[in-house]
């Protein structure tokens, strides 16, 4: 009870020969009640019993009490063994034999357990040490997680989403995942509309918002909204044509070699389409 001012520590000692893999017999020290008497008893206790083995004595396994003033640890009992204490079986408690078959009932109803299940998620579906160490941290984590695999998601992008956005508003609103306003199947259905192209990852950063806002699955809030990405070829060229001709400095500067404007016509083509166009389309039409 540090707080209180009151410390007590118990400090077992034993020690080995240089590259020895076995140690000596244990002295245990009582009742030590600072830091600072704790590293003087123990570094007494490791000189002393250095001490006695080198003059070919016998380490007692025993209990000692440290004494601050002479700096010295003394011995305060010797019994250290179970037999020393006089255990005996209590005459009240009959013994107790367990059935295996009951055992093995038993283990059969055990759900997977979070280490087995961490391995599964690694070997199994690829993620990360430190993902699957995240998702596998609490069990209706884990349990969000796989039925988001089981409606079809890709396991590192429903990791990515969970450990994300999802978390992020459920710890901003002091929430639980079983209390999560976006089902495991709406988030997957998320997922799948950004897999297949229909919107891009800023888009869907704000349809996640209104999904979280409304309860809505993705492809409703989409479709109200018109935020289908844009993905013809046609149109967006159209809209870099123009754009290139409205920029006559820009092209001569990426021209002359300064690649790094090329980011300045991305972000134009992009306002344009208010964010709607294929980002890896508009990129590769660009060039």
């Amino acid at each position: 009870n540090m707080q209180e001012g009151s410390f007590r520590c118990d400090a077992n000692v034993s020690i080995r020969p240089q590259g020895s893999r076995t140690l000596g017999t244990r002295t245990e020290l009582k009742n030590l009640n600072s830091f600072r008497f704790v590293e003087k008893a123990i570094a007494h206790e490791i000189a002393r019993q250095r001490e006695v083995l080198m003059d070919g004595g016998q380490i007692r396994q025993e209990t000692r009490l440290y004494d601050p003033d002479q700096d010295v640890t003394k011995p305060m009992r010797g019994k250290e063994e179970a037999h020393d204490y006089r255990y005996f079986p209590d005459p009240d408690l009959l013994p107790l034999k367990i059935d295996t078959a009951w055992i093995d009932a038993i283990r059969e109803t055990i759900p997977e357990l979070p280490n087995p299940k961490k391995k599964r998620f690694i070997t199994g579906l690829g993620l990360s040490p430190s993902d699957a160490a995240s998702l596998t941290a609490e069990r209706e984590i884990a349990a969000f997680f796989e039925s988001c695999i089981d409606h079809g998601a890709p396991a590192k992008a429903a990791a990515n989403w969970i450990m994300g956005s999802l978390m992020a508003f459920l710890n901003s609103q002091n929430l639980d995942i079983n209390a999560s306003p976006v089902s495991a199947g709406n988030l997957a259905g998320l997922i799948d509309l950004i897999e297949k192209g229909v919107i891009s990852g800023k888009i869907a950063k704000n349809v996640f918002d209104d999904m979280v806002r409304t309860g809505q699955p993705a492809k409703v809030i989409v479709e109200e909204k018109g935020l289908v990405q844009l993905s013809d070829p046609a149109e967006i060229i159209g809209i870099i044509e123009r754009i290139i001709l409205e920029n006559p400095q820009q092209v001569a500067q990426y021209r002359s070699g300064k690649t790094k404007v090329f980011g300045f016509f991305v972000g134009q083509v992009m306002r344009e389409t208010k964010g709607q166009a294929n980002p890896q389309l508009v990129n590769e039409l660009l060039k």
